[in-house]
């Protein structure tokens, strides 16, 4: 056996063990993303594009038609979009960057899965998905705020 081939065995052992040591914690990390969203996954997808279009159409509301002038958007991407393209431009970046990140939790969770790790699959789409839900609803209300 040359170098490469013990390369590859080598490799393949550590594979295996990484694999064994990974799936002995799954159970672990299954519970903690089902303390974290107790729901259906597809529940957490569809609440993330509606978040995503309350954040949208609360900033619209709040900029567009509030009237107030003091009031800006402070998100480094959400104002470039509106200083370089307007409410139209702001969509078009909030429908790529909620894809890529639905698109992102959903490979990752197909992956995982593929290889053995249901667990960690779920664990992966929750924590991608979750955290931008959180901010975009905890943005949309604060827009609502400031309009009002």
């Amino acid at each position: 056996m040359g170098m490469v081939g013990w390369f590859l065995q080598h490799a393949r052992v550590q594979w295996q063990r990484s694999l064994h040591r990974d799936r002995s914690r799954e159970r672990q990390v299954l519970a903690l993303s089902r303390f974290l969203w107790p729901w259906q996954e597809r529940w957490l997808l569809t609440l993330a594009g509606l978040l995503a279009g309350m954040d949208y159409f609360s900033t619209y509301f709040m900029l567009g038609l509030s009237g107030k002038l003091h009031i800006y958007e402070d998100g480094p991407l959400a104002g470039w979009a509106l200083r370089t393209g307007g409410f139209g431009r702001l969509l078009w970046v909030e429908l790529v960057a909620v894809g890529t990140l639905c698109l992102g939790a959903i490979t990752a969770r197909y992956f995982y899965t593929r290889f053995g790790l249901k667990g960690y699959g779920r664990a992966a789409f929750v924590l991608l998905l979750l955290p931008y839900s959180l901010a975009a609803f905890l943005a949309a209300s604060h827009n609502l705020v400031l309009a009002l």
